[in-house]
């Protein structure tokens, strides 16, 4: 009788241990699973289920971010990506690669990176990636492209938010520094190629876009601009006119008194003493005349390349400011309200192009203004009513302007 119990008992034990090193490997299994599967989501919204073909992997979107950020800054290589066979996408051990080292993150060939149809990829959620029909993939490096878009000014209307902003779209690459080559009359005469070698790496699908305030208001960017591409697409974004020059003398003024120097009153500079009349030899003045320099630019590119965005509204609303430049740049439609939010503390939207990774404006941006005396900023306001009422003809947009 005991034998036979204890022989029970051995079997019950082992059956149970049976069970256990079953849990323990379906676990692991499990586990090791769960980097590589996560739910569809087709771009058009519609439930489907998912294609065999779709590549749903988070690991490798948030390697594709880094290889642009890296491409971006000018320290990426095309050895970074690689996709051992087009139709299928090869990870290497995802528990091996330190997240926390984005020099480290890579996919297994260095050869050729393909991301050809921009509307493949969605940043609304940030967390997938859709290549819609993986077997029409065709295999690219990234190269230095000309701009195919510039923000061509207005200074202190907003060119670095639009442009951080812009830099949200998949399908958008940014020249990060200011180039000056079409203003600068020694950086124009070393050619198109040297400009060329100061752009990012991009893909084919997608556009580079600079911007250079000084370009707006120097006479012979125009026609150099349309030597390079006479289709290209100009960004022009403003402001209320009087608080874009007030803003102008704002960054003048610090920087004089970073270097301990004396500065004149804006009063002083923008209303002539002798004529108590608005001083238009003034510069921060003189810029704020935007039909004055927009009819130069009219002169050689029709008003259908050039879109006009309202530097107030990017501030205290950018995604319909910024629909409206995915339309006139025919992107699809791929920046969301999941990737702007309000800083309170900054006072401004900042951007977030994926759950890791935010991004603020430097904190230059947004700085007080100078006091200006309220008699002086009517008498401009007064000044600058007509020239605003022309520019909302022949641009065709009216702002809530004074």
């Amino acid at each position: 009788m005991l034998l036979q119990q204890q022989a029970l008992l051995r079997q019950k034990l082992l059956v149970l241990g049976s069970l256990a090193v079953g849990s323990l490997l379906y676990l692991v299994v499990r586990v090791g699973s769960l980097d590589r599967l996560q739910p569809t989501c087709p771009l058009d919204g519609s439930l489907r289920p998912p294609d065999a073909g779709q590549i749903l992997l988070r690991s490798l979107q948030f390697k594709r971010v880094l290889l642009l950020h890296e491409l971006r800054k000018g320290n990426g290589t095309p050895e970074m990506v690689h996709l051992r066979d087009p139709e299928k996408v090869h990870l290497q051990d995802p528990e091996k690669v330190p997240l926390s080292d984005p020099e480290q993150v890579h996919l297994q060939d260095p050869d050729q990176v393909h991301l050809q149809d921009p509307e493949q990829f969605h940043l609304q959620d940030p967390e997938q990636v859709h290549l819609r029909d993986p077997e029409k993939v065709h295999l690219h490096s990234p190269v230095q492209q000309l701009p195919r878009a510039l923000i061509v000014g207005v200074r202190k209307g907003g060119t670095r938010a639009l442009l951080e902003m812009l830099n949200l779209h998949p399908a958008v690459v940014k020249a990060s520094q200011e180039i000056h080559f079409f203003d600068n009359d020694q950086n124009y005469a070393r050619g198109i190629d040297w400009y060329r070698g100061k752009m990012p790496f991009s893909f084919p699908h997608q556009i580079t876009i600079e911007k250079s305030p000084a370009y707006f208001i120097t006479e012979e960017v125009p026609e150099r601009i349309f030597k390079m591409n006479s289709s290209i697409k100009l960004l022009v974004i403003v402001r209320e006119p009087t608080t874009r020059a007030v803003s102008d003398y704002t960054q003048v003024l610090e920087g004089k008194e970073r270097k301990n120097k004396t500065y004149h009153t804006f009063e002083e500079l923008a209303v002539d003493e002798a004529t108590c009349e608005v001083n238009t030899k003034y510069k921060a003045v003189r810029t704020s005349i935007y039909t004055h320099h927009l009819e130069r630019w009219l002169h050689f590119f029709p008003a259908e390349q050039l879109h006009v965005v309202d530097g107030d509204r990017l501030i205290s609303d950018p995604l319909p400011e910024l629909q409206l430049v995915e339309r006139f740049l025919h992107l699809p439609a791929a920046i969301g309200r999941s990737n702007l939010y309000f800083n309170a503390t900054r006072g401004f939207y900042c951007l977030r192009f994926s759950p890791l990774f935010n991004k603020c404006l430097a904190g230059s941006k947004g700085r007080t203004h100078a006091a200006v005396d309220a008699s002086v900023v009517e008498k401009l306001r007064r000044f600058f009513h007509p020239f605003n009422q022309k520019f909302y003809q022949i641009t065709g947009r009216t702002f809530d302007w004074p």
